[in-house]
């Protein structure tokens, strides 16, 4: 009786590991290997999209957005400087990213950190000017509109629809 428990026991471990094992390799065929413009699906997914349709997302988000505020002939100058420094590529460092990262695998530990946190300071410095210009926008808004730029201005990542990929 004891062997019949063993032989049927190994032969459902061993059906559980071959299902299993097929499940993974299936799952594995369904991932794409390269993602926009033959670039690796990582790099494809965190926005390396092809520049020209980039700027044409935004425009167009800059267009509607402009829309659903109303803005007063007043308000205009506002939005000009606002809508122009978030189109002047504010957002992007430039540059082709797999020579930045061979010259980047050449250099010592402490010139990468150097490199590192001149990146950093780069960015900083970005942002402030960002935060700058779109105070002096807000500024200019009325109460109505800045609960519509509040509430359309933020990236929709942002704006919890993704929550779920940070469940455990």
């Amino acid at each position: 009786m004891k062997s019949i428990r063993t032989s049927f026991t190994k032969r459902a471990l061993m059906v559980g590991l071959l299902a299993g094992s097929g499940i993974l390799a299936a799952s594995s065929f369904a991932m794409p290997t390269s993602g926009t413009a033959g670039k690796p699906g990582c790099e494809a997914r965190h926005g390396q999209k092809d520049p020209a349709k980039r700027e044409a997302h935004r425009a167009e988000r800059l267009s509607g957005l402009k829309a659903k505020l109303d803005l007063a002939p007043e308000q205009e100058a506002a939005w000009n400087i606002f809508s122009s420094a978030s189109q002047t590529g504010m957002h992007r460092m430039g540059g082709d990213r797999k020579e930045m990262r061979e010259a980047f695998a050449k250099l010592s530990t402490l010139e990468r950190m150097d490199r590192m946190q001149a990146r950093l300071e780069m960015r900083r410095v970005k942002m402030a000017e960002r935060a700058e210009v779109i105070k002096a926008f807000y500024t200019q808004l009325t109460p109505e509109q800045q609960k519509v730029f509040d509430a359309e201005a933020m990236p929709k990542r942002h704006r919890g629809h993704h929550a779920h990929r940070h469940q455990a």
